[in-house]
């Protein structure tokens, strides 16, 4: 590690590795990082400048880099890669890399573009990077990555899925190995000291769950307490200071986050727990009981249910009425002699009876979760439509649930510890990243991360043609019209990639696809070992794919031959998602880098978003739903407003989540400090 990166804060956490110190966030601190974003913005060298200077260097040092033989390669490179990436110029950065990009092109048969240069160097400066689908993020992050590794930093590229990490370590791993630089790959399963290895080499590509929850085992391995010098001292007389066995990683050094918008977003509305086999579930025959309950409760009048917020709790009628209806349980159980927990008291049965209305109307089946072939239930990820293997919902809802769906009851866990996203990749001592889409998110970026977010303009001027947006009155009628635009588009050739937001409807749009006998593949959690192949092929003349949100993000659709010709890939939205950002991904899909492509909105007008989100009053939407059946080209422009009004609304709540979350873990670990079992 670097002296000059371990200087880059003055406030480093006194641990067993280098990583940030914790800091409280504070509204006026939050703020100030903002104001801070905007000024550092506006002075910055316009983007389109700085790629041209890159264009420019690259085209005039070109002929007489590439005559250098590999060892001078080598040995220019290792002099400038201190500076380069140190010392703040743009002058040795650039130099360096128009190096890189020849030993890309000689290690891989890839030479980076101008603008795929400047986001290497945006993310060696830790900056976030806009750059769109298809321009070349998993190159640019491996120049990037490379020559870090070479200025003797230790980075982790941090990806979304198993796959991804492994294609991406295997590709740039060539490039890597060039200057004689180990690349590791740590994916769900490995044991801990393959583990180990992975996190020594220079470079590391990994998942973001597999990361996070690597580093919660090493804080639990430390109970929290263990220095870097009680580190070094214990390794001398083998006693791990403390520690079972060694540390897994060997600290936040920089981290490159591929779909940052993702990790650093979406996924940060819930903590990562780290957890333990606790045995059977304590009083596990009163889940039946207490759902057969539940479904007795009348929303409005004995609970109060926000879907849009995803929160539900139960009203002073609705506890009156639950003791009612727990006198029948508490009497049988005396007659039998057995215990009346949790019935008698009112906490712990208003509790399970809480998180029974939880598990019949917030968690859906197919949406979810799943029952897989062993029936089991597995977490699905709502902003990917991955399987989220291990995972548990806490507090006995995940138990509830499988009790609901008739499938063997899995094992209680117990805490071992806990992080947010936004507390975890804060402590890198140096973070940047990569998404399609982070425009939007700018202002949370900077306050939270002290994330600058930095547009990347495409390669080649976009062809993707957005057709209007078809809005259906109902679902079954929106699964026609989708079948009847597939009908349309496949008789031309035209490949078509269909998005939809769940399994379930997945599935729904596949039978009816299959009742208008149009041939199509469909990935979703239960294909999502086939992703890579699905997503590979649905650029072939004639495809047809249906598929989730995962829909293949970090795997580029070709266009097969003779597919350009026909207009490039079409893509069919068929629900907005309450983050218009998701929308651009799925779009994004078709029409990359200068290719054909066009994409078109198949909605209904009972679609969830609308119905959770688009609540503007009964009078309205009926004055609204009037007026865009009689005033002519004020259909697209109601439901264009209130599609955007829902997903304001969305992204309004789901902020107010991450706030809410971050604030609880750290007043949660602010009270371990205090009872001394902070980790």
């Amino acid at each position: 590690m670097t002296a000059r990166l371990l200087s880059a804060d003055a406030a480093l956490a006194r641990s067993a590795y280098p990583e940030r110190r914790d800091r409280a966030t504070h509204a006026g601190d939050r703020w100030a990082r903002v104001l801070a974003d905007a000024a550092h913005g506006a002075l910055l060298r316009p983007v389109r400048r700085e790629v041209a200077a890159l264009a420019r260097r690259q085209q005039a040092e070109g002929p007489a880099v590439a005559a250098l033989d590999d060892a001078t390669l080598r040995q220019r490179l290792s002099a400038l890669a201190r500076a380069a990436v140190h010392g703040g110029e743009r002058e040795p950065l650039h130099e360096a890399l128009v190096l890189m990009a020849e030993a890309a092109q000689r290690t891989l048969a890839m030479r980076p573009y101008p603008v795929q240069m400047f986001g290497a160097a945006t993310l060696l400066r830790g900056r976030l990077a806009e750059m769109n689908t298809g321009e070349g993020k998993t190159l640019t992050a491996g120049v990037a990555a490379t020559l870090a590794a070479l200025a003797g930093v230790p980075v982790h590229v941090v990806t979304v899925n198993d796959y991804l990490a492994q294609r991406d370590a295997q590709q740039m791993g060539r490039l890597a190995a060039f200057f004689g630089l180990r690349t590791g790959v740590v994916v769900h399963g490995l044991q801990p000291e393959a583990k180990r290895a992975a996190y020594d080499c220079d470079i590391t590509y990994c998942t973001n769950k597999e990361l996070v929850f690597d580093y919660l085992r090493d804080r639990v391995a430390l109970r929290g307490r263990a220095s870097a010098v009680q580190m070094r001292a214990g390794a001398l007389f083998h006693d791990g200071a403390g520690t079972a066995a060694p540390l897994l990683l060997r600290g936040l050094h920089l981290a490159i986050i591929d779909e940052a918008d993702s990790i650093l977003v979406d996924e940060a509305r819930t903590p990562l727990i780290l957890a333990e086999k606790a045995g059977a579930v304590p009083q596990a025959e009163a889940f039946a009981p207490a759902l057969a309950l539940a479904a007795q409760l009348q929303p409005g009048q004995d609970f109060v249910l926000d879907e849009g917020r995803r929160e539900l709790h139960l009203s002073s009628p609705g506890c009156a009425r639950v003791a009612l209806l727990c006198q029948p349980l508490i009497a049988a159980a005396r007659a039998a002699g057995t215990s009346l927990a949790p019935w008698a008291a009112a906490q712990p049965r208003e509790h399970l009876v809480s998180q029974a209305l939880r598990a019949l109307h917030l968690f859906h089946r197919d949406q979810h979760y799943l029952i897989d072939a062993e029936q089991k239930l597995q977490i699905i990820d709502e902003y990917t439509g991955r399987v989220l293997p291990g995972r548990n919902w806490e507090q006995g809802l995940h138990q509830i649930i499988e009790t609901k769906e008739g499938v063997p009851l899995s094992e209680q866990t117990r805490t071992l510890a806990r992080i947010t996203y936004q507390r975890f990749f804060a402590r890198y001592l140096r973070l940047s990243g990569m998404t399609g889409t982070a425009r939007e998110l700018r202002r949370e970026l900077a306050a939270v991360y002290r994330l600058s977010t930095v547009v990347v303009p495409p390669h080649r001027p976009g062809q993707r043609r957005h057709l209007p947006d078809e809005v259906c009155a109902s679902q079954q009628e929106k699964w026609h019209a989708v079948a009847r635009c597939v009908a349309l588009r496949q008789a031309q050739g035209q490949p078509v990639l269909v998005g939809t937001r769940s399994l379930e409807a997945s599935e729904a749009l596949s039978a009816v696809l299959a009742a208008h006998g149009l041939p199509h593949r469909v990935l979703n959690a239960r294909q999502d070992a086939e992703e890579a192949a699905t997503v590979a092929a649905a650029g072939q003349r004639g495809a047809v794919t249906v598929a989730t949100n995962m829909a293949g993000r970090g795997t580029d659709i070709a266009l097969g031959e003779g597919v350009a010709e026909v207009g490039g890939l079409f893509v069919v939205l068929t629900e907005y998602h309450e983050s218009p950002r998701i929308d651009r991904q799925l779009i994004g899909r078709c029409a990359r880098q200068g290719e054909p492509g066009a994409c078109q909105a198949v909605v209904a007008r009972d679609d969830p978003l609308l119905l959770q989100h688009a609540a503007l009053g009964g009078r309205v939407a009926r004055v609204l739903a009037a007026a865009a059946g009689t005033v002519p080209g004020m259909q697209a422009w109601v439901w264009r407003r209130l599609r955007q009004h829902a997903q304001a609304r969305a992204e309004r709540i789901h902020a107010r989540t991450r706030r809410d979350t971050l604030k609880r873990d750290h007043d949660l670990d602010r009270l371990m400090a205090f009872g001394g079992e902070a980790t």
